[in-house]
């Protein structure tokens, strides 16, 4: 099943030149663990409620290798990059595979909840 970093970063003021360092560094720490972007920034239209500055997604084989990429040293040597310039939230978050049925899920959260 793949997983997927997601984070929401915001620009706090000016970009400092540490940013782009992270953005040239950090594919060099994805490809041990089959990490590929899949969004990185992008036009963006919010639909509901309130999304300031931008997405990146990146998908990974699985759950460990998307736990392994982020604590491994070579990210962990780049992170302060980001972290001491861009304000955000990430996370780690398991995808569904590709029989996932809405409403099978639903159904069956509908019986556990009686």
């Amino acid at each position: 099943m793949n997983a997927y970093a997601i984070a929401h970063l915001r620009q706090p003021g000016t970009v400092d030149p540490e940013v782009y360092e992270y953005m040239e560094l950090i594919q060099a720490t994805l490809d041990p663990f089959e990490g590929r972007f899949l969004i990185h920034g992008g036009r963006t239209r919010v639909l509901e409620g309130s999304w300031p500055g931008g997405t990146v997604m990146i998908e990974f084989p699985d759950f460990a290798a998307a736990e392994a990429w982020y604590a491994s040293a070579d990210y962990r040597k780049i992170l302060r990059l980001r972290t001491d310039h861009l304000v955000g939230e990430v996370i780690l978050v398991e995808g569904c595979g590709p029989d996932h049925d809405s409403a099978a899920m639903g159904a069956r959260l509908r019986a556990e909840a009686r």
